[in-house]
C-alpha cells in the first residue's frame, strides 16, 4: 500500500512539473543582419523595456564561435557573456538608450575570422518615452528638527 501511495505522489509531482510553462526571453533583436567573421562591423538594434533582460545567441548554423568578448561595455544596463552569446539586463531605473560592442572570433564555414557587433539598445518599439513610468526626482524628506536646525522654520 505504501508503494502505491509513493508512486501516486511521484506521479502528481511529475505532472505538476510538466504543467509549468517555460519562460523564454522575448525576441529583442529583430531582423538582424548576419555577421560574416570577415573583419566586418555590423550594427544591430535591440529593444528592451526598463528592467527587462535579453538572452541572445550569436552563432549561425554555418559558424563555429571560439570566443565572444566585450569591447565596449554598456553604460546603463549590465552585460554578461554566456557561451557563444550574451545576456543584457536593462536598468530598471533608466529609460535612456544604451549601447555596447562585442567582438566575435570564430570560423565561418572554413574561414577563420572575427566580427565586431555594435548593439544599440532602445525602448520597446512603438512606445513613447512619455508612456513609460516616470521616476520622481526630488530631495529626501527632511525632519522638523533638521529643518529647524538649518533655519528653515
Amino acid at each position: 500500500m505504501r508503494r502505491k501511495i509513493d508512486s501516486l505522489i511521484t506521479a502528481f509531482g511529475f505532472m505538476a512539473i510538466l504543467t509549468v510553462s517555460a519562460h523564454a526571453s522575448p525576441n529583442c533583436l529583430k531582423d538582424q543582419k548576419p555577421f560574416t567573421l570577415a573583419e566586418d562591423t555590423i550594427t544591430w538594434t535591440m529593444y528592451a523595456a526598463p528592467g527587462s533582460e535579453c538572452i541572445q545567441g550569436l552563432r549561425w548554423s554555418y559558424m563555429q564561435i571560439y570566443s565572444v568578448s566585450v569591447s565596449k561595455a554598456p553604460t546603463k544596463g549590465k552585460l554578461g557573456i554566456v557561451g557563444p552569446g550574451f545576456r543584457y539586463f536593462a536598468d530598471p531605473q533608466n529609460f535612456e538608450d544604451d549601447s555596447f560592442t562585442l567582438v566575435v572570433v570564430g570560423k565561418n564555414r572554413r574561414d577563420p575570422g572575427k566580427s565586431t557587433l555594435q548593439i544599440v539598445v532602445k525602448g520597446p518599439p512603438g512606445t513613447l518615452v512619455s508612456e513609460l513610468p516616470q521616476r520622481s526626482v526630488g530631495t529626501a524628506p527632511v525632519s522638523a528638527e533638521a529643518a529647524s536646525a538649518a533655519g528653515n522654520f
